[in-house]
């Protein structure tokens, strides 16, 4: 069986739908104009510096570069692609286009061999055009010979160099280019061109399933051309937002919508419960946190009032407003930061840094709100009580001492009575008033985070012996954060206040969900207690 090699080489939509014309670049006008008009006015710079994120347009402009200063029948504008030389270049058969992958021609002799052959005339363009891409792989070495070069370059000669990383090419190197900046694409030029490739290829897509593809492809439209490509390959010529979704690990039933919803009420166990269930459904966790990061952000937005920059719909906009009201700034930001910055680690199949980022932004966000209640609380001054007996009035002649006493007993309320429970009914009390403790704490210990870990779902008391209570904590952070020092002391402070008598605490690890013992054995936890 015979193959047409160049058929099969056009279903390829990246290569079938590169520009092939300054204008039918896409997202980057600012270069494009520029060449353009270098192009018409005859200024052509010998060497250039194509900057920017993959799957940008770099080395396609190169191409076209090449095109419009070597077309027959143009040579100062946009070019022809009509003509034999034009079509030359497109198809890859022009000998004076010559293209370079500087990741495996990274060595001093493969650019001693380059400074040899630009001395060579063109066989059939005016200009030798020389493509180098991911020029900053060169060794250094090999830097330097290029540096010679570009110093000297032949007057048939023109370089145009790509890079994704700009900081590593050699700054000797920048200043002999023309530096032009390619930036990432915006969803809307990534779905205004991917509609075009369907309309063309005859795919029927839905709308939104064109913007989760330009939003997994992050500014890439070739990433975006890709992921089309292999979808019509796997479910043809129609294609659904569900299928997308699953093409590309996402969950369809807006799980991290909900996540953060249960983040901001401050709901731990069923935000871990979300994201078990995540993982269990076999969805790629790294995705699902970017998805996570992408709605904090507009969240974020919407907070400040600069909904303007998001490319969303009015319903969308809507929902995040509503679900804005229910939040403050600093616990949005503190999200934004712990999930941005998340990394999941080559496994990705533990949910345990996606767990210790939702504890501590709901942990924190518990201290801050009473850290706000506490401060702002108005201080109710208690009603003097009715003399019986006439009251002396205080001797002039009073020492200083006694002077700052006397203000300070008049000044501080007095405490709030109740009654501690009956021995032998400890632990019963606790666990039947176990907001009652916390409610009744000593003020010095309102405003710490040790109060906020006792006040979430995951603690509660089990056993009381020996004026030891034992506690038991859900989550191993808890744990750990309350066996600090510091904190074991305000915790043994607040349940001696409440039982009126001096107390120590134990603390056991005593999870709900297997699962999260088998992920922390993974990370090479172990049980050293258990209740039974």
């Amino acid at each position: 069986m015979e193959y047409n090699s160049k058929k099969m080489i056009s279903q390829v939509f990246y290569r079938k739908w590169r520009p092939q014309t300054l204008a039918e670049v896409v997202g980057q006008e600012q270069v494009t104009q520029t060449l353009l008009n270098a192009l018409r006015s005859g200024r052509i710079a010998h060497a250039y510096l194509f900057c920017g994120p993959r799957g940008t347009g770099k080395t396609s402009t190169g191409r076209i570069l090449a095109k419009a200063i070597n077309c027959l029948n143009n040579g100062q504008g946009e070019p022809c692609n009509t003509c034999s030389l034009c079509q030359s270049i497109t198809e890859g058969r022009a000998l004076d286009v010559i293209e370079i992958d500087a990741a495996s021609n990274r060595r001093i002799d493969e650019i001693r061999d380059l400074r040899e052959k630009v001395n060579y005339a063109p066989n059939q363009a005016r200009f030798k055009v020389y493509i180098i891409d991911e020029v900053h792989m060169l060794t250094n070495e090999a830097s330097n010979a290029l540096l010679k070069t570009l110093e000297e370059p032949p007057p048939h000669v023109i370089f145009v160099l790509a890079t994704t990383e700009t900081h590593k090419v050699l700054p000797t190197i920048i200043s002999r280019c023309q530096h032009f900046d390619f930036r990432r694409l915006s969803q809307a030029d990534i779905v205004s061109k991917l509609t075009l490739i369907s309309q063309a290829e005859d795919i029927k897509i839905e709308p939104e399933a064109l913007r989760l593809i330009a939003r997994s492809a992050t500014g890439s439209l070739r990433d975006a051309e890709n992921i089309l490509q292999q979808l019509t390959t796997y479910y043809g010529s129609e294609i659904s937002l569900k299928q997308v979704q699953a093409l590309l690990g996402i969950t369809g039933d807006e799980r991290a919508k909900e996540l953060i919803r249960y983040l901001i009420e401050g709901d731990i166990a069923a935000a871990v419960t979300t994201v078990h269930n995540v993982n269990s459904d076999g969805l790629d966790l790294r995705q699902f946190n970017r998805g996570l990061v992408e709605y904090l952000r507009a969240l974020l937005l919407v907070k400040t009032a600069s909904e303007e920059t998001l490319d969303l719909t009015p319903e969308e906009i809507a929902e995040l407003k509503d679900l804005a009201a229910k939040a403050n700034l600093t616990q949005i930001l503190r999200a934004v930061k712990l999930f941005g910055q998340l990394e999941l680690g080559l496994d990705h199949h533990s949910t345990l840094p996606l767990e210790l980022a939702l504890v501590d932004s709901i942990l924190t966000s518990d201290e801050e709100k009473e850290s706000h209640k506490t401060q702002t609380e108005p201080i109710l001054h208690q009603p003097a009580k009715a003399a019986t007996t006439p009251v002396e009035p205080p001797s002039s002649e009073i020492k200083p001492a006694e002077a700052e006493l006397t203000a300070e007993s008049v000044a501080t309320p007095e405490p709030a009575t109740f009654t501690p429970p009956q021995p032998g009914n400890e632990i019963k009390e606790l666990k039947s008033n176990w907001k009652g403790v916390t409610a009744q704490a000593p003020e010095d210990t309102k405003r710490t985070s040790a109060i906020a870990i006792l006040r979430s779902a995951g603690v509660k008391p089990v056993a009381f012996e020996n004026d030891t209570v034992t506690l038991a904590f859900k989550y191993p952070y808890h744990k750990e954060k309350i066996e600090e020092a510091e904190n074991q002391k305000i915790v043994e402070k607040i349940l001696s206040h409440y039982l009126g008598r001096s107390l120590k605490i134990r603390c056991i690890y005593q999870p709900e969900d297997n699962h999260l013992v088998r992920e922390a054995q993974k990370l090479g936890a172990q049980i050293i207690d258990k209740e039974a």
